[in-house]
């Protein structure tokens, strides 16, 4: 069977375990978390990055600087991860559910205009696939004075007209979960556009203390002062990070040459079955996330993905719209109703995509899905 995923390990990944193990140094901000991030701030024209342990911790953080208070609103587009919106909540937001466009798969621009309201404090577009929202997304935000956090959990690696993607908001956030083009099992990263929000993103991080700036010799000796929590990357995980960017030269273009492959085979099939294959925008550098279609509809993906299973490929539909889950409604509200968000959940599906499938596996996937008729 093919899976849908499978992790890469790195070249130097195990010999950075090693070491990491040799010198002693297990927990977070050793020398190896130091190294990914600068990695990682390289890659995004040197913004401070704060490693987390996953991307939910990233926007849990990114809440925290809200210093959100009862009647606070936040808005998030209902076709996502439920950390998307969950963190916000925690934080005591109350969540606004927006839909989305068909063009980006992202939050729709024109609902957006609707929903902020004076309570409104920040909205987190999310760039599906690697796929960035309209850019109409921030210039509404910014009209309203309201702040802007990508969640960009797909977006690493990606570029438009040469501009890193989750560079454009206050804050974004990165996910290195097992599913993702790079990865240390679980891990994510903050990325701090807004150098304002710096020193007390590391605070927060850091249980409220200034031990950072103990650490950079700025104070005598550190202590609480800000209520925070523990959002700490181990540097064993920064060992394997930083392994998979120092391989993502490699890992790239393998996703690259599949991505290619799938698109260049599937699609006259597409074609004749009625299938619309999802492709990134023409002014994009591609993260080649993942290899979407959308069926014509429920019925045929589930036919779809039982053929697929029979044939040894391992396909996967995506997100149950928030909007209509139990926690989304005990949550937030849906206001404008979220119809795209609905039909894009029962229709979507995803190919198998991961950073060493083999060729003799991108071409049997290829034939698998090539065999299905609508």
């Amino acid at each position: 069977m093919i899976p849908f995923n499978r992790a890469t390990v790195a070249p130097t990944q195990l010999s950075n375990l090693e070491e990491c193990f040799a010198s002693g140094h297990l927990s977070g901000d050793g020398p190896f978390s130091a190294a990914a991030t600068a990695a990682l701030s390289a890659l995004h024209d040197g913004a401070a990055v704060l490693l987390t342990p996953s991307c939910t911790a990233a926007l849990e953080l990114s809440a925290l600087l809200l210093e959100l208070q009862p009647g606070d609103e936040v808005i998030v587009p209902s076709f996502t991860f439920p950390s998307t919106a969950g963190a916000f909540a925690l934080m005591g937001a109350r969540i606004v559910f927006a839909d989305i466009e068909r063009a980006t798969l992202g939050l729709d621009p024109r609902q957006l205009e609707q929903l902020i309201t004076p309570r409104t404090r920040a909205v987190v577009p999310v760039n599906y696939g690697g796929v960035p929202v309209s850019s109409d997304v921030a210039e509404i935000a910014r009209r309203h004075d309201v702040m802007v956090i990508d969640d960009n959990a797909h977006g690493l690696f990606a570029k438009q007209d040469g501009r890193p993607l989750g560079t454009g908001g206050a804050l974004s956030t990165l996910s290195f979960h097992n599913t993702k083009n790079v990865t240390c099992g679980e891990g994510g990263a903050l990325v701090i556009n807004d150098e304002a929000l710096h020193e007390r993103a590391e605070i927060l991080r850091e249980k409220g203390t200034d031990r950072a700036r103990f650490f950079r010799g700025m104070v005598d000796k550190y202590s609480w002062v800000d209520i925070g929590s523990s959002y700490l990357l181990a540097d064993l995980n920064a060992a394997m990070l930083l392994a998979q960017l120092d391989f993502a030269g490699e890992i790239q273009r393998r996703r690259h040459d599949a991505w290619a492959v799938y698109r260049r085979e599937l699609g006259p099939w597409a074609d004749a079955n009625s299938v619309e294959i999802v492709d990134p925008p023409a002014d994009l550098e591609p993260a080649a996330h993942m290899f979407a279609l959308l069926m014509p509809d429920l019925d045929a993906r589930t036919s779809f993905i039982d053929h697929a299973k029979q044939g040894g490929v391992t396909a996967s539909f995506h997100y149950v719209p928030l909007h209509s889950s139990t926690a989304g409604k005990r949550a937030g509200t849906a206001p404008l109703g979220c119809p795209v968000s609905d039909e894009i959940s029962d229709r979507l599906v995803r190919l198998p995509m991961f950073s060493d499938i083999r060729p003799d596996e991108v071409d049997r996937v290829v034939e698998v899905v090539g065999a299905w008729t609508r």
